[in-house]
């Protein structure tokens, strides 16, 4: 169903895909992109893959959602994992594509239970792993 404000819809593979992330952890993270005013999967990560590998399937010039798994060591070494929620808007991206993908953000991560940190970014320093792993702490 499309939301009025943005005009927006939530294709159901996103949900699904995101559930066996959270659930099952089948994949590190998940690349998504608008197509035909819907947002879509654009990528899957397996489990192996790395955060590199993540920041390398965004595209340099045009914005996505992303969500990441990302397992990390606590001071008190305990082993825990926090799902990120990325919003990529490259500062070379269009004007218009930026607009579409912030009016939409808020529905569409309302549509993923269990992102526990959100993180903007406009170019890979502002989303590098020390900030990844400051963040998680």
């Amino acid at each position: 169903m499309a939301n009025a404000a943005s005009g927006m819809a939530v294709v159901d593979e996103c949900k699904l895909k995101f559930l066996e992330l959270k659930a099952k952890r089948i994949y590190r993270f998940i690349v998504f992109r608008i197509e035909n005013y819907e947002v879509v999967v654009d990528r899957l990560g397996s489990p192996e893959e790395t955060y590199d590998d993540f920041t390398a399937s965004l595209p340099p010039n045009e914005c996505r959602y992303a969500v990441f798994d990302f397992d990390f060591t606590t001071n008190e070494n305990c082993q825990k994992s926090k799902i990120f929620f990325i919003a990529w808007a490259p500062d070379t991206s269009k004007v218009r594509e930026k607009m579409v993908y912030a009016s939409s953000k808020d529905k569409f991560k309302r549509e993923l239970d269990g992102i526990q940190v959100e993180l903007q970014a406009t170019d890979p320093s502002e989303m590098s792993l020390d900030i990844i792993k400051a963040r998680a702490l």
